[in-house]
């Protein structure tokens, strides 16, 4: 059984943190949590505005709750608005439905985990958890 090591989940933040830098992008945070939904790691960089762990780590779990990466609860959200109310009523409230929370999965498949960040667009955010998630030699689910 593979889970998701704290070693992984710190490879994952540091790489997605590279590639914003690589890219010019606004400070990100970045929330790495494990199959459970519970946190793994966490960073923030200077200058990110507040509520930005709630944001990062609402598409992670957003995309553990429903077993699809973050860019899936979009689209939801825009064709069945309703569907996606009753998913946050019965969540507490914490399902962020935007782009930018990808699951993680080890090399047979299995869900071990979501990386969620924010920061700057939607696209960026998810470009640089796709990263991470490669650097730490894992497979991403982005959709």
């Amino acid at each position: 059984m593979t889970d998701l090591t704290l070693a992984a989940a710190n490879t994952i933040i540091m790489a997605a943190l590279a590639k914003g830098a690589d890219a010019r992008m606004k400070p990100l945070t970045v929330a790495v949590l494990d199959a459970g939904g519970h946190l793994k790691a966490f960073q923030k960089q200077d200058g990110a505005s507040m509520l930005r762990y709630e944001i990062a780590s609402g598409k992670a779990y957003g995309a553990l709750a429903v077993g699809m990466g973050s860019r899936w609860l979009d689209q939801t959200a825009k064709e069945r608005p309703h569907f996606m109310e009753g998913l946050n009523a019965v969540s507490g409230g914490r399902i962020v439905p935007v782009p930018g929370g990808v699951l993680i999965r080890d090399q047979t498949g299995k869900l071990i985990g979501a990386v969620g960040i924010t920061g700057d667009t939607s696209d960026n955010d998810e470009l640089a958890a796709i990263a991470g998630i490669e650097a730490a030699g894992l497979r991403h689910q982005a959709a």
